[in-house]
């Protein structure tokens, strides 16, 4: 990447044709007595910084919801180690016949179930990681809204990919929120040295290279879903870091989530055409729904349940 010309911090992604970075362009503007003395700095704090909220964070509160749904598995199920099928589409796995028939809440639904206690107990340690990164760097709505549409895109891809698989787990919200940070690492300007992060930074890139390698070796891990996930957290991440990269910047932020859950809802709409499905908002036939399991039973023999399942991330 380049430099700027004034201070030789790294420009951002993106910068075509620019020289001078924004700090360089802010205190230049101030100089001339353009901007007042308590002018903001536009950066982004680094992700230690204390916060002063609750000490229940958010990463608490999701990872409370998705213990809470595995104990209701469990209890509906009698088993521990891996839920049959039925009962994951019954507590919302996203299938692309039934999500893109009209039950669209099955994007999100499907983000807190799990197959069972080695999936979950994977994923939970990496959200204990990521998620409390990530809700440090942007604050707790900021960062409850990149992992809710993150998860969003992991399972939309998921869906458009194998639409009569079912695919369930958090990991592919998880990706996303690696995403998000290493695109707020790579194209934020912080006030500490980028030297300082680079350690972090190197973390999380093994963390998605490994997942990655580690989802296409086995069978049954959806990495659709990682790299839909990943996708849309890069996208997000970078358009906060050029665009709105103070927390009190919220109606900027706001308009950038719109702007991508829009972009995700249009290809929701092009992936039901191309499947010649009726676009509608509802539950599908309830005969229908009890059936599926059988009616796809010979999918899962063959491909075997897509699990959104991720290692233990390393980091700094």
């Amino acid at each position: 990447m380049a430099n700027c010309i004034r201070c030789g911090r790294q420009l951002p992604g993106l910068s075509f044709g620019r020289k001078i970075c924004q700090w360089c362009v802010q205190h230049e503007a101030a100089q001339r007595g353009e901007l007042p003395d308590d002018a903001p700095t536009p950066v982004m704090r680094t992700p230690w910084a204390h916060s002063s909220e609750s000490t229940i964070s958010l990463t608490h509160i999701i990872f409370g919801i998705n213990l809470a749904v595995f104990l209701g598995m469990v209890l509906s199920s009698s088993t521990v180690m891996d839920f049959p099928l039925r009962e994951l589409v019954i507590w919302g796995a996203n299938v692309g016949a039934l999500t893109f028939s009209g039950e669209w809440w099955r994007l999100l639904t499907n983000v807190f179930v799990h197959g069972g206690l080695l999936h979950i107990a994977f994923n939970m340690w990496c959200l204990w990681n990521l998620g409390q990164l990530c809700e440090s760097l942007y604050g707790r709505w900021t960062y409850a809204v990149i992992y809710l549409t993150c998860g969003l895109g992991a399972s939309l891809a998921s869906a458009a990919w194998h639409p009569y698989t079912p695919s369930v787990g958090a990991s592919g919200a998880i990706f996303g929120l690696a995403g998000a940070l290493i695109a707020a690492f790579k194209l934020g300007e912080f006030s500490v040295p980028r030297s300082a992060l680079s350690g972090t930074l190197r973390s999380l890139g093994a963390f998605v290279i490994y997942n990655l390698i580690f989802g296409f070796a086995l069978p049954g891990i959806d990495n659709t879903a990682h790299i839909g996930g990943l996708i849309t957290g890069l996208v997000v991440g970078a358009l906060i870091a050029l665009m709105a990269p103070r927390e009190e910047q919220a109606s900027r932020r706001a308009a950038i989530f719109l702007a991508v859950i829009l972009v995700l809802a249009g290809v929701a709409i092009q992936v039901t055409h191309h499947y010649g499905l009726p676009l509608r908002l509802g539950r599908v036939n309830l005969q229908r729904s009890a059936n599926l399991p059988e009616g796809i039973a010979a999918q899962r023999a063959a491909r075997g349940t897509k699990r959104s399942a991720a290692a233990v991330p390393a980091i700094d």
